[in-house]
């Protein structure tokens, strides 16, 4: 199975709604790796590497995101795997 890497701003009402410890605990279910932070202007950057049906998976999930989420625009930058991540983690 081929890997990949995909770099992902989120926008819309994303931070405050739990997205992204309901995105690690996605992540994590779907065997990826790879990081989740808020940003200063409202998004939410995620990176998530690992097999492309399952990173393809997550991204379709963060398109809706948990619940209380209101996502109005998800930006994908797919690119080649690089392996650098051991988990899945939340940035502070």
């Amino acid at each position: 199975m081929d890997k990949v890497r995909a770099q992902v701003y989120i926008s819309g009402l994303v931070q405050g709604v739990f997205f992204r410890s309901n995105t690690r605990k996605m992540a994590l279910k779907l065997g990826l790796k790879g990081c989740v932070r808020n940003l200063r202007d409202g998004r939410v950057e995620a990176v998530f590497e690992g097999e492309r049906d399952k990173v393809l998976e997550m991204l379709q999930w963060c398109r809706g995101g948990p619940p209380s989420a209101q996502v109005t625009d998800v930006s994908v930058k797919l690119g080649k795997y690089e392996g650098k991540f051991t988990t899945f983690e939340i940035l502070y």
